[in-house]
């Protein structure tokens, strides 16, 4: 079995990153660079930056779920998420 290196998981983390963003820009109707500055300085890009978290290996959809979750102040659902 293949070990994956350390550029694929770069690779899905900068997929999974730039489809949160877009997603929550347009769901907020704010910029992109608005969506980005916001996303970077969250706990949730933090884990998912991190590849010891695994969490590029989730979909897009479930990262913006503890996205929102956080912002919302909801921590209980971000760790349940």
């Amino acid at each position: 079995m293949n070990e994956i290196n350390d550029n694929v998981v770069e690779v899905c983390i900068e997929s999974i990153a730039a489809q949160v963003i877009d997603s929550y820009a347009e769901k907020q109707k704010i910029s992109l660079t608005d969506a980005i500055r916001l996303f970077m300085t969250t706990k949730t890009y933090e884990l998912l930056a991190n590849p010891k978290s695994y969490l590029y290996l989730e979909a897009a959809p479930y990262v913006e779920d503890m996205l929102n979750a956080e912002l919302s102040g909801d921590w209980e659902s971000w760790m349940e998420v």
